[in-house]
């Protein structure tokens, strides 16, 4: 084959423990999900040659490869937040169908839940305050309410509801009853959401996902590696990223994310619309995450996500599009940097191995044809966008 030509599945996916994983460390959990990852696909660990990880060593992913007894020809350590992963599996599939290597690995795992447990770090992850930072951290200006600054502009401009917000957490907590892996799976109502503690206004305890330890792992292969794996492969039909901004200040709309660049480049390099995708996995680690991101991917128009949302299309049973599947980063678990979890979701709803709660292809039945991945990362600072699907390109 010509460089350049292969077309690039997914072969392998796997979670580590997760949860409430008070014996393990970060590395133990990477090689879990990686082990399982390898073993999911039937693929011998000496023809991995190119391997990507971000958050955790010195010398990332140097640290981890080294541990997994991998000696990559091909490496990536980007680091953009919880989208790393969505755009690294593009990076990955670019130099796949490149000839730059033949199977890639990415694999990620935390404890930071357990770390916050047994004091080894603090509730309020610190991103420091150098740098274009200095301007914001005097004030107090957390992640979160970064988060809930953008969802009150969008609350203000389009006349969002706080109910509107809280039924996306009402969703993903149904979506995550039928998943025994996830780590809350009790129903909650809207009424619940909207009485908890308040974390940042708008923001109840509810509005904002859960923290949790465990890792996960995707294996990337050329084409022709296909026919030896255990599993049927899922196809990288077309990939986005995009980084907008770090200070607030140079956010030009707070009611827009990056996954409206992202998005429209995956769509139109996998030659498909929104309309065509049977199930969404987003990342939630607050509900106004999924509600601007539903927009900016062109599943309702600017300004619709709050109606779009609570009419219960984003279930799993009855929706019209199932989002978060597994019950996502609100219900499922969110152990710092969510990305490659969404990836493996997608993947297990497209070879129908999601048990009770797999989806249906949209409009109609039979299994589902087409899933989208996208990764937020930082306040929206970047996005990235996979477009994944059953059939060969």
């Amino acid at each position: 084959m010509t460089p350049g030509s292969r077309n690039v599945a997914v072969i392998g996916v796997a979670l580590s423990d997760c949860g409430r994983v008070d014996d393990a460390t970060p590395y133990a959990l990477h090689a879990q999900a990686a082990r399982r990852a390898l073993t999911d696909a039937g693929l011998d660990r000496s023809l991995v040659d190119g391997f990507a990880s971000a958050g955790l060593g010195t010398l990332a992913p140097v640290e981890v490869a080294e541990y997994l007894g991998l000696r990559p020809t091909w490496v990536d350590s980007t680091s953009v937040g919880g989208s790393t992963w969505e755009v690294m599996a593009a990076h990955a599939a670019d130099a796949i169908a490149a000839g730059h290597a033949n199977a890639v690995l990415l694999v990620y795992g935390s404890t930071a839940r357990a770390d916050i447990r047994a004091g080894r770090r603090t509730g309020t992850l610190s991103f420091g305050s150098r740098g274009p930072l200095q301007f914001e951290v005097p004030y107090g200006h957390t992640l979160i309410a970064k988060y809930a600054m953008a969802a009150r502009r969008h609350m203000l401009e389009h006349g969002t509801t706080i109910e509107q917000l809280a039924s996306v957490a009402v969703q993903a907590r149904a979506n995550a009853a039928l998943n025994p892996e996830a780590m809350f799976r009790d129903p909650v109502t809207v009424d619940d959401v909207l009485s908890g503690p308040m974390i940042a206004d708008p923001f109840t305890r509810l509005h904002c996902c859960l923290r949790s330890d465990g890792g996960a792992a995707v294996l990337l292969a050329a084409e022709e590696y296909v026919q030896d794996c255990r599993t049927a492969p899922v196809w990288i039909l077309g990939t986005g990223e995009h980084v907008s901004h770090s200070s607030m200040s140079e956010w030009p709309d707070f009611t827009v994310s990056p996954a409206a660049v992202s998005g429209r480049l995956a769509f139109s390099r996998a030659g498909v619309r929104p309309d065509d995708i049977d199930f969404a996995e987003i990342y939630d680690a607050f509900t106004y995450m999924t509600l601007v991101t539903l927009e900016d991917l062109g599943f309702c128009g600017k300004g619709e996500g709050g109606a779009f949302v609570e009419k219960g299309r984003l279930l799993v049973e009855g929706g019209e599009l199932p989002v978060n599947t597994d019950g996502g980063g609100l219900s499922a678990q969110h152990p710092g940097m969510r990305g490659l979890f969404l990836l493996v979701e997608a993947v297990r709803q497209l070879r129908g191995e999601a048990g009770a709660r797999q989806v249906r292809r949209r409009g109609g039945g039979g299994p589902p044809e087409l899933g989208v991945a996208s990764g937020t990362g930082g306040w929206f600072c970047s996005s990235g966008t996979v477009v994944l699907g059953r059939a060969r390109p």
